[in-house]
C-alpha cells in the first residue's frame, strides 16, 4: 500500500526519546476514538500477524488498559497503560509497562512514557507521539526488539481501517 500521508519516526538519544508523527485521512473524532476505545484499538494496535486483546480498559485519568499481543501460535505478551492525563480530542499521556496477565509489572523492563497529541491539518488528522524511557539503554532495547517496524505496521493497520470507512 503506497501512501503519501506523513509518517516520521526519529530517535532522540540525548532525551531518551522516540518521536513519531503520522497523518491520517480521517476526522479528528474518528482518530481519537481509534486510540481511546478498546473495540477499535484491538483492531490495529498489534503489528500483523499479532492481534491485540484488551482484558480491561478505563480511559480516564488514573485508569488502566490491560491487554495482550497475541501471536499466531496463541502466545500472549501482556502490557498495561496507566493513563495520567487526558485532554479530550487534544492529548493524552500514559505509561506503558510489560506485565503478566494479572497486570504485575515485568521487572526486566522499565516503562515507556507516551505523550500523544492530536491536531487537524486541513482534512487530515495529525497524531504526534513522543515516547520517553528512563535510560537510552532501555530505549535501544525496545528499538532492537523491533518497535519501529511493529509500530509502523500498526499505524498502517489503522490507516486501512479509515480507508475502509470511505
Amino acid at each position: 500500500m503506497k501512501t503519501d500521508l506523513l509518517m516520521n519516526f526519529s530517535v532522540d538519544k540525548e532525551n531518551k526519546a522516540v518521536n513519531v508523527k503520522r497523518e491520517f485521512a480521517a476526522p479528528l473524532s474518528d482518530v481519537w476514538s481509534a486510540w481511546t476505545e478498546p473495540e477499535i484499538l484491538d483492531l490495529w494496535w498489534a503489528p500483523a500477524p499479532f492481534k491485540s486483546k484488551t482484558k480491561s480498559m478505563e480511559f480516564k485519568e488514573g485508569g488502566k488498559r490491560l491487554y495482550a499481543m497475541v501471536g499466531p501460535d496463541g502466545t500472549e505478551r501482556w502490557s498495561y497503560f496507566d493513563y495520567s492525563s487526558i485532554s479530550p480530542k487534544t492529548n493524552f499521556k500514559h505509561s506503558a509497562t510489560f506485565c503478566d496477565a494479572d497486570g504485575n509489572p515485568n521487572s526486566e523492563f522499565g516503562s515507556s512514557y507516551w505523550d500523544i497529541t492530536f491536531s487537524e491539518k486541513g482534512n487530515l488528522t495529525v497524531v504526534d507521539i513522543h515516547i520517553t524511557r528512563d535510560s537510552f539503554e532501555e530505549l535501544q532495547k525496545i528499538i532492537e526488539m523491533g518497535f519501529r517496524e511493529g509500530f509502523t505496521s500498526a499505524m498502517d493497520s489503522l490507516e486501512k481501517i479509515f480507508e475502509a470507512r470511505k
